[in-house]
C-alpha cells in the first residue's frame, strides 16, 4: 500500500504495537558521528530538500518562455503570491519591493522543508527538528531589526518598542520589561515554536496511524483487523491534512516576517 511507505517502520513486532515516540527526531548518525558535521536521516532528508528546491526553481528559470506552460505557470503562480498577497499587501508595492527575495524565499524554502514529511521514503519535515526553525526565526528576526534600526535609527527604534505612545509613564515600568521580552524573545520564540509543534505533531499522527494500520492489518488477530481499515483511513485524511498544513506553515511564517518588518519600521505601534 502506498500510504504505508510514509512512515517510518515502527510498528508491527511479534511482541506487539510500538507506538511512535519523540526518538524519531533524534535518529542516529549516519557519517561523522559525535563531530560538528553529524549527518543523521533528518540531515539527508534536509539536504534532499535543498536540492529539489534548488532544482525546481533553477529549471523554471532555465526554460522560462513568453507562453507559459503548466509548470512554468505554477511556478510564477507562487513567486506572484509571495509578491501581491503576502509582501505587497503587507508592506505595500513601495516598501515591499526591497523584501520580495526575502518573503519569497523564506516561503518557498519553509514549505519544501515542511512538504518531506509526506514524501515516501523521506517520511519526516525538515523541520521538524528546532535547529531549522530557529535558523528561520533569526533570519526574520535579523531582518527586522535591520529594516527598523535603518529606517528609525536604534534610539527612535528602541523607544517605539520599549515605550508605546499614550502610555502614563508610570506604566512604563510595567510595559517596558513586557515589551522587552515580547521584542527579544517572544516574537522569535512563537515563529520557531509554531513551526516546530505542527511539523512534529504531524509527523506523529501519521507515525501512529500507518503504524497501527500495519500491525492491526498484519500481526494482530480475528477482528481486530477491521479497525485497521479505520486507522489507514484516518492515515489518509492526516495525510492530505499534512499537505495542507505545510503550505499554511510557510504561509504563516512568510507573513508574521513580513509584518513584523513592517511594524519595525512604523513610527508608533
Amino acid at each position: 500500500m502506498t500510504f504505508l511507505a510514509t512512515t517510518p517502520i515502527l510498528a508491527a513486532e511479534s511482541d506487539g504495537f510500538h507506538a511512535p515516540s519523540i526518538d524519531d527526531f533524534f535518529p542516529p548518525a549516519i557519517w561523522f558521528d559525535g563531530t560538528w558535521f553529524e549527518i543523521n536521516r533528518i540531515t539527508l532528508v534536509r539536504f534532499v530538500a535543498l536540492i529539489a528546491l534548488l532544482l525546481v526553481f533553477g529549471i523554471a528559470a532555465k526554460r522560462a518562455t513568453l507562453v507559459p506552460g503548466r509548470f512554468q505557470a505554477a511556478i510564477e503562480w507562487i513567486l506572484d503570491f509571495c509578491r501581491y498577497s503576502i509582501t505587497y499587501d503587507t508592506l505595500g508595492e513601495k516598501d515591499g519591493k526591497k523584501y520580495v527575495p526575502l518573503i519569497t524565499a523564506i516561503f518557498c524554502s519553509v514549505f519544501f522543508f515542511n512538504i518531506t514529511g509526506v514524501i515516501p521514503f523521506l517520511n519526516i519535515a525538515g523541520t521538524s527538528v528546532i535547529g531549522l526553525p530557529l535558523i528561520f526565526a533569526l533570519w526574520a528576526y535579523v531582518m527586522y531589526f535591520g529594516a527598523g534600526i535603518k529606517k528609525l535609527g536604534l534610539g527612535k527604534f528602541l523607544k517605539v518598542n520599549l515605550l508605546p505612545a499614550g502610555v502614563p509613564k508610570g506604566l512604563y515600568l510595567l510595559l517596558t520589561p513586557i515589551e522587552f521580552l515580547q521584542l527579544v524573545i517572544i516574537r522569535p520564540a512563537t515563529l520557531m515554536i509554531r513551526l516546530l509543534a505542527n511539523m512534529m505533531a504531524g509527523h506523529l499522527l501519521l507515525a501512529l496511524c500507518f503504524a497501527g494500520t500495519q500491525y492491526l492489518l498484519f500481526s494482530a488477530e480475528g477482528g481486530l483487523k477491521v479497525f485497521g481499515v479505520v486507522t489507514f483511513a484516518g492515515g489518509f485524511a492526516f495525510f492530505l491534512l499534512e499537505i495542507f498544513v505545510a503550505a499554511l506553515q510557510a504561509y504563516v511564517f512568510a507573513i508574521l516576517t513580513a509584518l513584523y518588518i513592517q511594524m519595525s519600521s512604523a513610527e508608533e505601534h
